[in-house]
C-alpha cells in the first residue's frame, strides 16, 4: 500500500474509539461462544438427571447471552462504522483542500472525471475497507482465536481435522486477493476514463449538438460502457466462485469432523455433550470463515483505491504561506527575464521593462508571441527565475501567494461563473463587500441593461458555469468581479473579445476613471482596446520588438503597424 503513513494517521487520531470498538466486540465474542458450553452443560445433566426446569434455565442463559451478544455488537458497529465515517469526512476535507492547493501546471494535465473518481468512488471503496472490512477482520480473528483455543480444549483431535481445510483456504483467499486487486484496479482507471468522457460530453453539450455529434458520442459511450460491463461482470463471476468454494470446504471440514467424532464415540473416546458442544463451535466458527472472503475482497478493492488516491496525495501542493500584510504594489521591473517550458526553447528572452504605478499597458503581438507567457509568469501561474520580476523593489517569488493573487486581479478570455446568484459571482474576491459596491460595479461593467432583463436582478442564479447568460454577460460579469476587488494591478487578456466596442468603450473609461496607482495590463487584437492604452509593448518571438505609445507607433511603421493595419482590414471584411 502506497503512503502507508498517511493513512494509518486517520486511525492514530481515535484511538479511544478503536479501543472501545474492539473491546466491545471482545466481550460480544466472548458472550456468543460461551452458549456451547452451556449446551454441553445441560445435555450431561440431562443424561444424570432429566429436568425440564434446567431445560428451561438454560434457555433463560442463552437468551440472556444473546441479548447481551446483541446490545454489544449493536454498540461495536456504531462505533467502528462511525469511525470510518469520520474518516471519511475527513479524508475528504483533506483531499479537497489538496486538490485546491495544488499548482494550475497539476490542473492543466489532470483529467477533470479522472479526479473526480479518485476523490468519491474511491474514496467510498477505502471507506469501506476501514469502516466494515476492519470492523469483520478483527471480528474473524477474535471469533477463530477464542473459538479455536476452545476447541481445543474440548478436542485436540478433531481440531486437527476441522483445521486440516485452513491451508486450502489460505491458498484460495491468496490467490482470489491477487486477482481482485489487479481487475479492480482495472475497473477503477477504466472508470476514471468512462467519468472524464461523460464529463467532457456534458461540458461540451453545445459542442456536440451544434455538430450533430449525439450519435457519435453515444456509440463511444456505450463502447466504453460494454467494456466496463465486462470488466465489472469477470470480477463478479470470480467473487461468486470464491464464496461456494469456501463453503464447500467448510462442508469438507463438518464432513471430516463427523467421520473422525463418530468414530471417538463410538469407541468411547468422545462423550456426545462433548461432540455436540464441539460442533456448535465449529458452526460458529462458519461465518467468520466464509466473511474472511468478503474481508479479502473489501480489502483488495480499498487498497487498489488508496493506491489511486495516494497518486492525488503525491501531487506536490503549493507552500502554505500567510495573506497578512500589505498588498504589494509599486513599481513594476522586469529584469532580464528569458523563461522556457519544461527545458524547452525559450517563449520569453531577455525581456527588460520598467512600469510605474498608474499606467494602462497592452501587450501587442503575434500568436504565440508570449503574451499569455509573461502574463502567467507575472501571475505566478508559471513560475520565473528569482529577480526576473520585482514589485516595488520585491521579487515576486518572495511574495505569499495569497496576498500576490489579491494584489494581481486577472479577467480571462475563458470566464469562469459559480451556479449561485450574479452578486455573489461578482463579490467572489471580497465577500464581506456591501450590497452598493456591487451594483456600482455591476453598472462600471456594463450590466445595467441585463440586470433589467433577469428575473430577479443582480439575486438571478446564473446556473453552472455561467450557462444562463451569453458570452458578453459572462465577461462583463468577469470584469464587475475584478473591479469590485480594487487590486493595485488589472489583467485583461482578451477579456472584450464578446463585448461590442461601444459597451467595451465605456468600461476602459470607468476602468480609468478609478485607475488611480493601479496598473492596468491589457491584451487585446482589437485596435478600439490599444487605443485606450499609455504604453503598447510589442512581443515577436519573445522578444520585445517595439515600445511606445498607439500614435507613435503607427508612425514609426514597424511590426505595430503593419498588425494594425491587418486589423484595420479584417474589421472592413467582416463589416462588408
Amino acid at each position: 500500500m502506497k503512503d502507508a503513513s498517511r493513512f494509518l494517521s486517520y486511525f492514530s487520531r481515535r484511538p479511544k474509539e478503536y479501543a472501545l470498538g474492539f473491546g466491545t466486540m471482545t466481550l460480544s465474542a466472548v458472550l456468543f461462544l460461551a452458549m456451547p458450553r452451556i449446551v454441553r452443560q445441560v445435555l450431561e445433566s440431562l443424561e444424570k438427571d432429566p429436568s425440564l426446569r434446567r431445560i428451561a434455565l438454560s434457555c433463560g442463559a442463552i437468551l440472556t447471552l444473546a441479548a447481551g451478544d446483541a446490545i454489544l455488537f449493536f454498540f461495536t458497529r456504531r462505533i467502528l462504522i462511525g469511525a470510518s465515517r469520520d474518516i471519511e469526512f475527513e479524508m475528504r476535507e483533506d483531499l479537497f483542500a489538496h486538490l485546491l492547493r495544488l499548482p494550475p501546471r497539476w490542473h492543466r494535465k489532470s483529467r477533470v472525471g479522472d479526479v473526480m473518481s479518485r476523490a468519491v468512488n474511491d474514496l467510498s471503496a477505502v471507506r469501506m475497507m476501514m469502516g466494515p472490512g476492519i470492523m469483520q477482520a478483527a471480528n474473524t480473528l477474535v471469533v477463530g482465536t477464542i473459538a479455536v483455543t476452545l476447541m481445543a480444549l474440548t478436542s485436540p483431535a478433531l481440531t486437527l481435522v476441522a483445521l486440516a481445510i485452513l491451508p486450502f483456504v489460505a491458498v484460495s483467499t491468496q490467490v482470489m486477493g491477487k486477482i481482485t486487486h489487479r481487475r479492480f484496479t482495472s475497473i477503477q482507471e477504466f472508470f476514471s476514463e468512462i467519468s472524464a468522457s461523460a464529463q467532457e460530453n456534458l461540458s461540451g453539450a453545445r459542442l456536440v449538438r451544434a455538430f450533430a455529434r449525439e450519435a457519435t458520442e453515444e456509440r463511444r459511450f456505450d463502447a466504453k460502457n460494454r467494456e466496463l460491463r465486462r470488466r465489472n461482470l469477470w470480477l463478479a463471476r470470480l467473487n461468486a466462485l470464491y464464496f461456494p468454494t469456501l463453503q464447500a470446504l467448510v462442508g469438507t471440514g463438518f464432513a471430516a469432523v463427523l467421520w473422525v467424532g463418530g468414530r471417538k464415540i463410538l469407541s468411547g473416546e468422545l462423550t456426545v455433550p462433548r461432540y455436540v458442544e464441539f460442533n456448535l463451535y465449529l458452526v460458529e466458527l462458519v461465518w467468520p470463515a466464509i466473511a474472511l472472503g468478503w474481508v479479502v475482497n473489501l480489502w483488495q478493492r480499498g487498497s487498489a483505491s488508496w493506491n489511486r488516491m495516494a497518486e492525488l496525495w503525491a501531487a506536490e501542493p503549493l507552500a502554505e504561506e500567510t495573506d497578512a500584510g500589505p498588498l504589494p504594489g509599486g513599481m513594476l521591473e522586469v529584469n532580464h527575464l528569458t523563461f522556457a517550458y519544461d527545458g524547452g526553447t525559450p517563449v520569453l528572452r531577455d525581456i527588460s521593462l520598467c512600469l510605474p504605478p498608474g499606467m494602462t499597458i497592452a501587450l501587442v503581438g503575434r500568436t504565440g508571441a508570449g503574451k499569455s507567457t509573461f502574463l502567467n509568469l507575472l501571475l505566478r501561474l508559471e513560475e520565473p527565475p528569482f529577480g526576473a520580476i520585482r514589485i516595488g523593489g520585491r521579487d515576486v517569488r518572495e511574495i505569499p501567494l495569497p496576498l500576490l493573487r489579491r494584489a494581481l486581479v486577472a479577467v480571462p478570455q475563458e470566464t469562469f461563473l459559480f451556479s449561485d446568484t450574479l452578486a455573489a459571482n461578482i463579490a467572489i474576491g471580497r465577500p464581506d463587500a456591501t450590497r452598493q459596491d456591487v451594483e456600482r460595479v455591476a453598472l462600471e461593467a456594463g450590466l445595467g441593461p441585463d440586470l433589467a432583463t433577469f428575473p430577479k436582478g443582480l439575486d438571478t442564479v446564473v446556473g453552472e458555469r455561467g450557462i444562463t447568460l451569453s458570452g458578453g454577460q459572462k465577461q462583463r460579469t468577469a470584469l464587475a468581479r475584478a473591479l469590485l476587488a480594487d487590486s493595485p494591478f488589472l489583467v485583461l487578456d482578451d477579456a472584450f473579445s464578446s463585448i461590442d466596442t461601444q459597451t467595451e468603450a465605456s468600461i476602459l473609461e470607468a476602468v480609468k476613471a478609478r485607475a488611480g496607482t493601479r496598473t492596468t495590463f491589457l491584451v487585446s487584437h482589437r485596435l478600439s482596446t490599444i487605443q485606450h492604452a499609455d504604453l503598447v509593448i510589442v512581443l515577436e518571438k519573445g522578444r520585445v520588438a517595439e515600445t511606445g505609445t498607439h500614435d507613435e507607433l503607427l508612425r514609426a511603421g514597424g511590426l505595430y503597424a503593419e498588425l494594425a493595419e491587418r486589423q484595420r482590414l479584417s474589421d472592413e471584411v467582416e463589416a462588408a
